[in-house]
Formats: C-alpha cells, structure tokens, sequence
C-alpha cells in the first residue's frame, strides 16, 4: 500500500521540479544583458597602450583587424557629425593610432 503511494510523490516531486527548472531557465534566458561597464577616468596628458585600449573596448595585444573594428564601432556612437564631441572623436582617433603603433608628436589636438 505504501509503494505506490511513495512513487506518486516521487512522480510529483520530479514533475514540480521540472516545473521548476523550466520556469528558471526561461527567466534566465529572458533577463536583459548586463550593461558595460566604460572606463570612468579622465584622460592622461600621453596616452598608453592601455588607456587606448580601455577606450576603444579592446584588450592591449589586440590585432590590427581589431582594432579598425572596434574604433570603427565607437566613432559611429560618438562621430561629431552625428552629434558627438569632437574631443572625444579626437581621443577615439588618438587611441586608434596608439594601438596601431602609428603616433606622431604629443597626440590629441586639444
């Protein structure tokens, strides 16, 4: 008498946590992305490889390839002529030339 009623709690108990399981998996999978976090600080006098890199999103070691991508990422979401600041474009262009090895003087314009 007792068996059969232990296996219709055993069916229940996995069926709740079935239940369960389901329910949790999709409300993971529905949960909205956790934003970025971007580089707080101000900018230095010279910028480093690894400012540069924190600018354009990207590690310090990155390829060529890579780094034309992601700068061509952040100067869409901060170009002047889409209503960005044309210092910040003039840091994103600085960073671009510090990761690829192509500076000339002290930098930025301003």
């Amino acid at each position: 008498m007792a068996t059969p009623f232990l296996a219709g709690v055993a069916i229940a108990a996995a069926a709740l946590a079935g239940r369960y399981g389901i329910q949790a998996w999709h409300s993971f999978k529905t949960r909205p992305p956790r934003p970025r976090r971007y580089y707080d600080g101000g900018f230095q006098t010279k910028m480093t490889r690894r400012e540069a890199a924190l600018i354009l999103g990207i590690r310090e070691h990155a390829t060529a390839e890579k780094v034309k991508e992601a700068h061509r990422k952040v100067m869409v979401a901060n170009h002047p002529d889409a209503g960005g600041s044309h210092y910040l474009a003039s840091k994103i262009n600085e960073a671009k030339d510090v990761m690829l090895r192509k500076t000339k003087g002290s930098g930025s314009a301003f």
